[in-house]
């Protein structure tokens, strides 16, 4: 779509106020017209002197002034002044509202605009971000829907001149035909004049949009990796490039100001050599009736200068309007969807496994590549039961995963949920129905008790509580300051990796899903947490149909079945006792990580972490307990059925603290005699 079509397709959504703004536009011009052509006729009243024709009178001259014939002589001239002002005053009234009503539309199309990007974003399929730098999509969706906004402002100004030049065109033609027909002659180097200025301003705007868009990316990628930059010490580094980009950007901004200045001084030369050309002209072709027509030779070069400075208006917008085409060439780039993945949805509302969840065939390769991440998988899932992926890095595991809820599709073979393509149930219900935790947990910058309610906002305080209990978080939220009501930071930086990884397992738990996705979940945690995070994901992974990827081989061996992977190919299935029976890969990897060495390795760092941790998690337990036997102590409840509830949570309490004792005493035992 060039961006011609593309602004015209967002001004359409507009139809009603565009045409009010042309046609205020129309009124305006219509008013400027009469005024103006009342001016010398109201001069020579002033200076004594009447409007005399020899010959027929030009007819708009002569049926504009005729108005005032049938008035006062002594009052005719006020009366044509009452009506100059009165025309300036509407002309200038119907401009203001044609502006304003311009911006109305300009702020109406800037959100739709947006609101349409904004859409594309939610709806197109991972593999879009994985390829776009987010600086460049702040960018288009930021200055650059600005900048094609104002292009559709700028080109509703651009029609509102020309009606205003065509107006003005009509009047030099019916007060002289000969010198308007002459006109075009003397006036034929100001276009190319200002196409000149024009052209510049598309390549300026061309360069502004780059700089803008380097500076963007460049800028959030020094925030996103803050602590990269900050842990090297390179900070005056970046520094350096982002000056750099600003300089660019500095310049390209100056650049199209610099062209844009160059407007206003051409417009004023052309339209003064043009004024005086005209003079020269009509001496010569009036020379003999100089006398009689020097009043409508007057008033023709009045009309002309006036339309001159609405040339000169037309000009400055064209320059504006070629300025702030390229955002428009961007925004429409970035609005297509012929070269963005956007899945099709299904139109079966999932309901839940019946049965089994089934790969037949499965191929995948990732857009834009013939390399095989997945190859000929066959695979079957019953339900409530937990599938492992075990494997090297890039073997396909979390790929394999993402295929369930339809972060991508199969390049070939299909996915079925009891016995239908996963491509044909609606995607909604169906990732609904799916919790995902992951390594990399995300958190938004929001509260402990928005962040485990987020997929379900309507759920109430008794059921966001309950999932922190299942998921091992509720006692360190209730240790955070506000407890629930704590805000957490971007990403939840204010709190530990484990703790992250809790609240991430609320979640899901909130959702109550029907398949449950853990990609490596307890992987970068230490031991006390992992024990933790375990536990949790245990009571989520409880009669669910689970798919867990994981990393240490301890974490998987109750699952029902394992599948071990290698370059995008099933090479192993069975149990951990199966597995270990055949001696193969599975076996390798085992013994890899189970080493002697590698075990003495792991229990050193167990019990380094198990010293660290131990005091902060028999504090985390003791805390609650005793602020319930305090309560209880100091007569706080005021029903039987209080005291009970009390008494209760201290009791759970302590079969917590309870637990971590003898986690913590099995673990010592293991670290003295392995």
């Amino acid at each position: 779509m060039t961006p011609y079509k593309f602004l015209l397709k967002f001004a359409r959504r507009q139809p009603g106020w565009i045409l009010i703004t042309i046609i205020l536009g129309w009124v305006g011009a219509l008013f400027n017209g009469v005024s103006t052509t009342l001016i010398v006729p109201l001069l020579l009243g002033f200076l004594g002197q009447e409007l005399k024709f020899e010959q027929s009178p030009p007819a708009f001259l002569y049926y504009t002034i005729s108005l005032f014939d049938n008035l006062p002589a002594e009052y005719r001239l006020f009366y044509m002044m009452g009506v100059i002002l009165l025309g300036i005053l509407l002309k200038n009234g119907a401009i203001y509202a044609s502006t304003v009503a311009s911006a109305y539309v300009s702020k109406q199309l800037v959100r739709d605009i947006r609101l349409s990007a904004i859409k594309l974003l939610l709806d197109v399929d991972l593999d879009f971000y994985s390829k776009t730098k987010i600086g460049d999509v702040i960018n288009s969706i930021g200055q650059e829907v600005s900048r094609a906004a104002s292009a559709i402002r700028l080109g509703i100004q651009v029609v509102v001149h020309g009606i205003t030049i065509l107006v003005f065109i009509f009047i030099l033609i019916s007060i002289s035909w000969q010198l308007t027909l002459v006109a075009p002659f003397i006036l034929v180097w100001v276009p190319v004049l200002s196409q000149f200025v024009i052209n510049r301003s598309q390549k300026y705007g061309e360069f502004l949009s780059q700089a803008s868009r380097a500076f963007s990316g460049k800028f959030i990628e020094i925030l996103n990796g803050i602590r990269l930059v900050k842990s090297t010490s390179s900070e005056a580094r970046e520094y350096d490039i982002i000056v750099q980009r600003i300089l660019d950007r500095e310049d390209a901004e100056l650049k199209s100001e610099m062209n844009y200045a160059l407007t206003a001084p051409i417009n004023e030369i052309t339209a003064v050599s043009a004024l005086l050309a005209m003079i020269a002209i009509g001496r010569f072709l009036f020379a003999s009736q100089i006398d009689s027509l020097s009043a409508v030779l007057l008033t023709y070069l009045f009309v002309l200068n006036r339309m001159m400075v609405v040339v000169g208006q037309l000009n400055s917008t064209r320059s504006r309007f070629a300025n702030a085409v390229p955002g428009a060439v961007i925004v429409s780039e970035f609005l297509r969807l012929d070269d963005k993945p956007i899945m099709q949805n299904g139109y079966i509302p999932y309901q839940g496994i019946q049965k089994e969840i089934r790969f037949e065939g499965v191929s995948f390769s990732y857009p834009n590549s013939s390399e095989l991440v997945l190859d000929e998988i066959n695979l079957t899932i019953h339900r409530g039961t937990t599938l492992a992926l075990v494997g090297g890095s890039g073997a396909g595991k979390s790929t394999l995963a993402d295929l369930v809820p339809r972060f991508y599709d199969p390049t070939a073979g299909k996915i079925t949920i009891d016995g239908i393509d996963l491509r044909d149930y609606d995607f909604t219900t169906l990732r609904k129905s799916m919790g995902i935790v992951s390594q990399e947990t995300f958190l938004f910058n929001d509260s402990v008790r928005n962040n485990i309610g987020y997929p379900r906002p309507t759920a109430s305080e008794t059921e966001i509580i309950q999932a922190a209990k299942q998921a091992n978080a509720y006692d360190f939220i209730m240790q955070l300051p506000q407890g629930f009501d704590t805000e957490i930071g971007d990403r939840g930086v204010m709190l530990s990796g484990g703790q992250r990884q809790r609240i991430a397992i609320a979640r899901a738990l909130l959702s109550n899903p029907d398949i449950l996705v853990l990609d490596e979940a307890t992987s970068a945690l230490d031991t006390v947490s992992e024990h933790l995070v375990q536990q949790a994901i245990e009571r989520l992974s409880n009669d669910r149909t689970s798919i867990v990827i994981a990393h240490r081989l301890s974490t998987v061996q109750k699952a029902d079945q394992i599948v071990v992977l290698e370059k995008g190919k099933i090479i192993e299935v069975g149990t951990h006792i199966e597995l270990l029976n055949k001696g193969g890969r599975y076996t390798h990897l085992y013994s890899l990580q189970f080493s002697k060495d590698s075990q003495e390795l792991l229990l050193k760092r167990a019990r380094n972490e198990t010293l660290m941790n131990s005091s902060y998690e028999i504090r985390t337990r003791l805390n609650p307990m005793i602020g319930f036997l305090r309560l209880l102590v100091d007569n706080a409840a005021d029903s039987a059925e209080e005291r009970r509830e009390l008494t209760q949570e201290a009791y759970e309490s302590a079969m917590r603290l309870l637990g971590t004792l003898e986690y913590l005493e099995s673990s010592a035992k293991e670290s003295i005699d392995p």
